[in-house]
């Protein structure tokens, strides 16, 4: 079904890409340039060189001129994975960024980065601002993701590295990033420019970064946690489905098992309710037989009847 929504409705994937381009870079530029606490990535080295250069190289230009090469490797080492999506992907993210930063080349921007909340965060609440910066890069980075899309960058080196060594994706991202947040606040810690808090304080505010985005980008991708399934074994079976279809109108499933500790076939009944629905549940299968064996497992989607669909 997802992928007959994909293939009929190309423009939403591209729109929604466009929209989490623009929110992903917001949390960058608006929220932790200035803040000098960096994402990881091409996006945090990119900020370092930004700190480093004199003239003060615009992020979302380096971002692009970093992630071209990457693009180009990505292609020649993968085929045509990374493909139209990525390119567009990196160049959105890239341009939003400078546009709100107000430093995007000809036609200046926003300068988001300088209004009064903003600078109010800066001064009076830091772990705020990083945590806002941190929700709108990690659900910017989720939608991305979710509609296909990626912003190339170390997604494109995890890949490489996969294929040619055998590392995983996730531990090869881990690594990356932690390699980029810690170049970033050698950066600062040479350059002075770590005034208020020093780079080590900056480095653990980066490392709190990518715990909390990575986690909402998960959250984007698999949903928030809305329903629970049920594996119940009974000597009851019969009466614990009967009161689950009547009194909680939800459906029930007999799976044939047998227990190997016993030795005997019998019927495992497998539920799915909403979380409102959870209590009500164990207290049904409780009322009808207190030593009935249940287990209950995180449900991120329920495609069916009584349930509504992700997105």
């Amino acid at each position: 079904m997802t992928e007959k929504i994909y293939k009929e409705h190309p423009v939403l994937d591209y729109i929604a890409i466009t929209i989490g381009a623009a929110i992903m870079a917001i949390g960058i530029g608006v929220f932790l340039v200035d803040a000098q606490v960096v994402p990881g990535g091409v996006s945090g080295l990119s900020m370092a060189i930004h700190y480093l250069s004199s003239n003060k190289i615009p992020v979302g230009v380096m971002i692009w001129v970093l992630n071209v090469p990457l693009y180009i490797w990505g292609i020649k080492e993968l085929g045509k994975e990374f493909g139209v999506r990525t390119f567009y992907g990196f160049t959105l993210n890239s341009f939003f960024i400078d546009y709100f930063r107000g430093e995007f080349p000809v036609i200046g921007g926003l300068s988001l980065q300088n209004t009064q909340p903003i600078k109010d965060l800066q001064q009076n609440d830091f772990l705020f601002l990083i945590l806002l910066g941190a929700a709108f890069l990690g659900i910017g980075l989720g939608i991305i993701f979710k509609f296909k899309g990626t912003t190339a960058g170390s997604d494109i080196v995890a890949a490489i590295m996969q294929k040619r060594f055998g590392i995983k994706p996730g531990m090869a991202i881990m690594l990356i990033d932690f390699f980029v947040i810690m170049t970033a606040g050698f950066v600062i810690e040479l350059k002075g420019l770590a005034v208020e808090r020093s780079a080590i304080t900056l480095t653990f505010y980066a490392l709190f970064l990518l715990f909390i985005s990575s986690r909402l980008v998960d959250a984007i991708i698999d949903g928030f946690d809305y329903a629970r399934s049920a594996y119940i074994i009974s000597d009851k079976n019969e009466e614990i489905a009967q009161a689950i279809m009547n009194d909680l109108s939800r459906g029930a499933t007999a799976i044939k098992a047998r227990g190997l500790y016993r030795n005997i076939d019998r019927e495992v009944i497998v539920t799915v309710v909403t979380l409102k629905e959870l209590g009500k549940l164990l207290s049904i299968i409780k009322k009808i037989d207190p030593k009935a064996f249940v287990t209950i497992h995180n449900v991120h989607e329920v495609m069916g009847e009584g349930f509504r669909r992700r997105i």
